[in-house]
This record gives structure tokens, C-alpha cells and sequence, in this order.
């Protein structure tokens, strides 16, 4: 009753091989988000107890911090003003607002501007910063820090 011969492994099936392949690709593709702005100024962010995530729907980032390089026509200040992919001056504000608001089809008093401040932020060019905001009309500010471990 002994079969004569060898027993071979039958060949494994490379089929469904590509489908495995092209659904981890459209998987990364989707849960992937690509950096929307690319930083022109470091900050290094305070460190805070509490912290809540903000929806980003109607958030707007401000950056200010040190210029990662440094321009021929520094005045003076150590610190920059980020809006998107450029670095601007505190009395851009109110024009990048308005640029914002129109884009995103919302009042200036229902979006969140997320300010990220350096640490070594001083107060003078923070304060400039929010009055510029609130001629601007958008009033709602949030400020961004590291959790503090």
C-alpha cells in the first residue's frame, strides 16, 4: 500500500499577491497626510499640563520663532512672523486673515488661530501680534504647547 516516489510541496499561489500589494499601497496613500506648510521659523513650544486637540477644519496656524535662515536685511529682531510659506511682517496679519477667511468660506470670527510661539517669545512682538488679530476680527486664539511629562 506504500506509494512509490517523493512527496513534493505542492507550489505556493502568487495570485492575489498584486491585490495584497495595490491594498497596502491605497491604504498608506489614504491614512498619510503630506505637510501642508513647510517651516521657515523653529519654535520651541512651552510646556503645558493640559492640553486638548483643536478640530483643524477652521484652524489657522501663526508661526513665530527664530528664522531657520537668516535674511541680509535683519532689523534687528531675532524673531520671525510665519503665514503660510512665507515669513511676514506683523502688519500682514490682517491680510492673511482675510486671505484665509475667503478661502475657506468663513467668517473671520469663526475660525481659531493657533499661535505657535516660541518659548523665548518676547511680549511686545506677541502683543502686536494679537492686536493685529483683533483688527482683523478674529478673536478666537489658541496657543500651542508640549505636553508636560
Amino acid at each position: 500500500m506504500a506509494k512509490k516516489g517523493k512527496r513534493e510541496v505542492p507550489a505556493m499561489s502568487t495570485s492575489s499577491l498584486p491585490d495584497i500589494v495595490f491594498m497596502l499601497l491605497f491604504f498608506f496613500m489614504a491614512a498619510t497626510t503630506m505637510r501642508e506648510v513647510d517651516p521657515l521659523v523653529t519654535a520651541q513650544l512651552p510646556k503645558a499640563h493640559e492640553i486638548t486637540e483643536l478640530d483643524k477644519k477652521n484652524l489657522v496656524n501663526i508661526w513665530m520663532g527664530k528664522p531657520l535662515v537668516s535674511s541680509s536685511e535683519d532689523k534687528g529682531d531675532a524673531l520671525a512672523i510665519q503665514l503660510n510659506d512665507k515669513t511676514q511682517e506683523v502688519g500682514d496679519i490682517q491680510n492673511f486673515i482675510g486671505a484665509t477667511t475667503a478661502t475657506k468660506g468663513m467668517e473671520p470670527t469663526q475660525i481659531v488661530v493657533n499661535l505657535r510661539v516660541d518659548k523665548d517669545a518676547t511680549v511686545g512682538k506677541l502683543t502686536a501680534v494679537k492686536q493685529e488679530l483683533r483688527k482683523a476680527n478674529a478673536l478666537s486664539i489658541s496657543y500651542a504647547a508640549m505636553k508636560n511629562e
